[in-house]
Formats: C-alpha cells, sequence, structure tokens
C-alpha cells in the first residue's frame, strides 16, 4: 500500500471514528434531554396533583365565595392551609371578607385544653372566640347577630364519636335557623374514605358524641357528612361545601403531602389517629388508654392488668395487621393518674388488613374474660352507643360475631352514603 494510500484509510478510519461519536454524543444528549424533559413533566404532575384542602381552594379562588359577608368562623389549630398559614389569618386579611367573630370547640381555639374552655378574646387577631364546648355548645341568638354566614374549617379524626363531627351539625342547625349560609372547607378523612367500621349509633343515642345514626367509621369527609345531615336530618342549611382538589379516597393523611397538625391534645401521631377509633371505646370499661403519657393511644393498660399474660392471650389471637408488646406506664392525668399501669402498646403492622374497630372488640372481650371483676364493658355503651355489640360482649360471644353483625346496617348506609360523596 503507498503511502497516500494509507494515509486516505487513515483519514477515513478517524473521520468514521469521529462519526460514531459525534453520533453517540448526540444521542445521549437527545437522552438525556428526553429523561430531564421527563422527570421535569413527573415533578410538575406531581405539584399539580397535590392535596389542596378547602382553604387552599378558597385561596386560589382570592376568597370570592365569601365576598362582601360578615364571617365567624368555627376552626381551632388544625385550621391551616398547606403552608402552615392559619385560616383565621388568611379570612382576617381575605379582601373583601369581614372576619367578624370565631367560635371554638372542644379543646378551644388552639387544642390545647382537655376541659371545659370559656369564652374569651383570641389574642393574635383581637377577635372575640365564643366557645362551644362550655356553658354552651351551641351558638346563642348573641353570637350570631349580625353575621352573613358561618364558615366551618378543622380537621375531624374520621371517626363519630368526635366531637367535632357534632359542632358542625349542632352551628348547621343554628345557621338554618337565623338563615346564615354555611361554608365547609373540606379537609381529608384522615383513616382514608373507603373502610367502613364498626356499629351503627342506635338512633335514640344520639348525643355530643354522637351527631347522627351511623357507624364508628363512616369514611367521609366533613364536606360529605355536611351534605348528608343536611338532607337526612332535614336542616335546610343554606350549605356550600368548598371541596378539596386531588384528594382521593384510598389515601390516608400521610400520604397527602398535607401538615398533620394534632387535632386534640391528646392525638400527637398519625400512629395514634390509626388506633384511635378502637383504643378510645375501651376508656369508659375501666382502662388507661395513655391518657397523660407520651403515647396516649399507642398504648392501654391498668393497675390490675398483669401485662405479660394479656399480651400472650392477644397476641394468639391473631388479630390481623397488629401486634401487641408488652407495657408499662404511670399516666400523669386521666383515669390511674399516678398509678403504675401494666398492659401493652400497640403496633400496626399491616394497614391493609387492620380495621381498628375489630381490634377493640377483641381487646375488649379479652379484659373482659380475663379480668371481670375490673372491666366493665357495660360502661363501654356511651362511646360504643349500640345496646346489641355491647350484649354480645358481656355474654361473651365471639368478636367476630359483634363484627359480622354489623355487616347488614353497614351496608345499607353504605348504600344511603353514597348520594352524598364528593370523591372518587
Amino acid at each position: 500500500m503507498t503511502m497516500s494510500n494509507a494515509t486516505r484509510c487513515s483519514k477515513k478510519s478517524v473521520s468514521l471514528i469521529v462519526g460514531v461519536f459525534l453520533s453517540f454524543a448526540f444521542s445521549v444528549s437527545v437522552f438525556s434531554c428526553v429523561h430531564l424533559w421527563f422527570q421535569i413533566s413527573v415533578e410538575a404532575a406531581a405539584r399539580d396533583a397535590r392535596v389542596l384542602t378547602g382553604i387552599d381552594v378558597l385561596e386560589e379562588q382570592k376568597f370570592a365565595p365569601l365576598a362582601g359577608k360578615r364571617i365567624g368562623l368555627i376552626t381551632n389549630q388544625t385550621g391551616v392551609d398547606r403552608n402552615r398559614r392559619s385560616t383565621i389569618d388568611l379570612l382576617a386579611h381575605a379582601p373583601g371578607v369581614k372576619l367578624v367573630a370565631l367560635f371554638s370547640p372542644e379543646h378551644g381555639i388552639r387544642g390545647a385544653t382537655d376541659e371545659h374552655v370559656p369564652s374569651t378574646t383570641d389574642e393574635a387577631s383581637g377577635l372575640p372566640v365564643y366557645s362551644l364546648y362550655g356553658d354552651d355548645v351551641r351558638p346563642t341568638d348573641e353570637t350570631l347577630a349580625g353575621l352573613d354566614a358561618l364558615v366551618f374549617d378543622m380537621q375531624d379524626a374520621g371517626v363519630r364519636f368526635y366531637t367535632y363531627i357534632t359542632t358542625m351539625g349542632y352551628t348547621m342547625d343554628a345557621a338554618a335557623k337565623h338563615h346564615l349560609a354555611y361554608y365547609v372547607l373540606d379537609r381529608p378523612d384522615p383513616l382514608g374514605g373507603e373502610r367502613i367500621e364498626g356499629p351503627m349509633l342506635d338512633p335514640e343515642r344520639t348525643n355530643f358524641v354522637g351527631y347522627f345514626p351511623m357507624p364508628a367509621r363512616m369514611a367521609m369527609t366533613l364536606g360529605e357528612m355536611a351534605q348528608m345531615f343536611n338532607a337526612e336530618n332535614k336542616i335546610g342549611c343554606d350549605l356550600h361545601v368548598i371541596p378539596m382538589h386531588n384528594w382521593r379516597r384510598r389515601v390516608w393523611f400521610d400520604d397527602t403531602g398535607l401538615p398533620w397538625v394534632n387535632p386534640s391534645p391528646n392525638l400527637h401521631s398519625f400512629r395514634a389517629e390509626i388506633l384511635y377509633p378502637g383504643l378510645e371505646i375501651l376508656q369508659a370499661g375501666g382502662v388507661s388508654v395513655g391518657r397523660g403519657t407520651d403515647r396516649p393511644f399507642e398504648r392501654f393498660g391498668a393497675p390490675w392488668m398483669r401485662g405479660a399474660e394479656f399480651v400472650d392471650y392477644m397476641n394468639r389471637r391473631s388479630v390481623p395487621g397488629v401486634h401487641f408488646v408488652q407495657d408499662r406506664f404511670t399516666p400523669d392525668s386521666g383515669p390511674f393518674k399516678g398509678e403504675m399501669c401494666e398492659g401493652a402498646t400497640v403496633v400496626v403492622t399491616d394497614r391493609a388488613s387492620f380495621e381498628s374497630m375489630r381490634m377493640g372488640m377483641e381487646i375488649a372481650a379479652a379484659l373482659a374474660k380475663l379480668y371481670p371483676s375490673n372491666f366493665d364493658v357495660t360502661k363501654m355503651i356511651a362511646i360504643v352507643g349500640n345496646a346489641e355489640t355491647i350484649r354480645k360482649l358481656k355474654a361473651g360471644d365471639a368478636p367476630a360475631a359483634s363484627v359480622a353483625s354489623w355487616t347488614v346496617d353497614l351496608e345499607a348506609f353504605r348504600k344511603m352514603r353514597a348520594k352524598y360523596l364528593l370523591y372518587h
């Protein structure tokens, strides 16, 4: 091969290599751009799909539904937007809106007290705070004078006997009586909107811990319940629900991206929130449910319990989705204040199979069986609200029998409830 031919071949080889390299580099660049675009698109979609509560939506609407109105706001520390800005502050500074008065539920406007709450003045805003958990549990004629509308913004616990639901019902009654518009700024059911659990409240047992005949876990948002109360109780309220954006029924609260705010002094965490329905029913029977400790509604016990014995019994019961660990604690408030209690810490191992009310029935039956002279299931009626369920527990029926006895009523409730659902 001559030198010129070799040179030409060499140049061709270099050109080929350079061409391949440039082609590869171009491909990598295109791939990188596509990948970056995909990432940005996914992140943008995630931002667009974030859950917005009623107050967030109202902000996006520039508070237009409330324009020109004198407002009374029913709220507490849970009334915040995605950025933890207080609904009180937001409405106080909303253009065209006149915030005139505040109404506080059980635990007060800041959610800090576990006893009756007096009316007061809000230090931050200077507005009057009318207590709905003191001398009055309903707004009086005087406190509603001069208002055009009531606005409700609180996070509930997704449980029938959590009293914020009743406060909403009572204030809807008052709004109808005084011809006031009523706005619910909707928030998630923290336990999700699919699983309905527990016994129905006996119709004759409606009271402050049970406003409406429904199951212990109704799987409804406050806005959905407001629609149900208004229609089924024939309240006749001028009701307006500001619905959430992007909330889905299958979603638990800790998957929403919303800030967790303790809804009451003894619900310190979402772990406790999950266990709350099944443990709260036990206290009236004669045990501590951890009030006055660092982990309320994650443990229970009493001075007369034997922790090792009880935990062994419960774990052999194989209650779905939950495990019991021996515990010992001394509460500084609530039942058995200052007394050492033995009992159990409850650990949820599988949310998908866990049913809090089934767990509560299992624990109640075990306490009645192991400590019949100390635990009184009949006193649980105040919260359980269903006489047949208590009768079965007292008779020593298997917990599964109690759970099975709810099926017909729950199905009837599910069909009625379907008319008022706002989300899929």
